[in-house]
């Protein structure tokens, strides 16, 4: 995959090149590159922003060297894309643009954009990019405002940093064992159990005896409840699109003590979520 980041600011990207993500560059795993949007203006200025038309407080970012990147690193992408394909049809590639106003992001998305071959992300600042630029780009891009939450940052690029690690550790060698990614927050639609490590007590609190038994069935069908609890402790919106149509019984009865019952195949809850889950078998709760 080849992932190409613009922004004013690229040392803002320096994250990239360490840890699972810096190392996936390092051994070819992961082609990201990282772009001065002013490399692309032509003033002696290297001015990349305007005042608004129609008024109003702060700075526009202006269209043409938005162009001029975007134009830059797609072709760039795509040539390489079409030699590998040795002249079959590149795909377009997906300019994700950061904004409060998108698409919110997901575990769910990450694994779809994950199969991408390429990635652009567009790390607006000030008031925002000049819309004809997205207007422009829907001719050349599949393009995914995108967000991480309901709150506004000063720019893209906290929210590329973590969508570029979300997607790049979903990368095939990236991740040492890939049984970790199945196990995580989630993956399941649902939040990942407690862990524990050495000591077995620590400052009179005790590893759950179940964790101890060597019995490996009783302890997935705990970490599984356990997913369960704190979900509908700290999630609860999560169990409204959890698909329960296929549970065994022993799910169906620990979500039924959690206060939930299964109809159509979806959850139900009859009293408040989270009553009857013991909370002291979390270390985080």
């Amino acid at each position: 995959m080849r992932i190409d980041v613009v922004s004013i600011f690229p040392e803002y990207l320096a994250p990239l090149e360490l840890s699972l993500i810096g190392k996936a560059r390092q051994d070819g795993l992961l082609d990201l590159r990282v772009h001065d949007l002013r490399d692309f203006t032509t003033d002696k200025h290297r001015s990349v922003d305007d005042t608004p038309y129609g008024g109003g407080a702060g700075m526009v970012m202006k269209p043409e060297p938005w162009a001029q990147a975007l134009a830059a690193v797609a072709g760039a992408g795509q040539a390489e894309a079409g030699a590998e394909a040795a002249g079959g049809m590149a795909a377009r590639p997906v300019l994700i643009v950061p904004s409060p106003a998108g698409e919110r992001f997901s575990q769910a998305l990450a694994y779809e954009l994950a199969e991408e071959d390429q990635l652009v992300f567009a790390c607006g600042r000030y008031e925002g990019i000049d819309e004809r630029v997205i207007e422009w780009a829907e001719e050349h891009f599949t393009v995914r405002p995108m967000s991480l939450g309901d709150y506004v940052l000063n720019g893209g690029e906290v929210a590329v940093l973590a969508m570029v690690e979300a997607i790049g550790r979903l990368l095939p060698g990236v991740v040492g064992n890939p049984d970790s990614l199945v196990e995580e927050s989630h993956s399941d639609g649902l939040l990942e159990y407690p862990v524990y490590t050495k000591p077995s007590s620590w400052r009179g609190r005790e590893v759950p005896a179940v964790l101890l038994s060597g019995n490996h069935g009783k302890i997935a069908q705990w970490r599984r409840h356990e997913q369960f609890g704190r979900t509908a402790k700290r999630r609860p919106d999560l169990l409204e699109t959890f698909d329960a149509g296929k549970l065994p019984r022993a799910d169906r009865t620990a979500f039924g003590d959690l206060g939930y019952d299964v109809v159509d195949g979806h959850l139900r809850a009859r009293r408040q979520a989270g009553t009857n889950h013991d909370a002291g078998t979390d270390p985080s709760a």
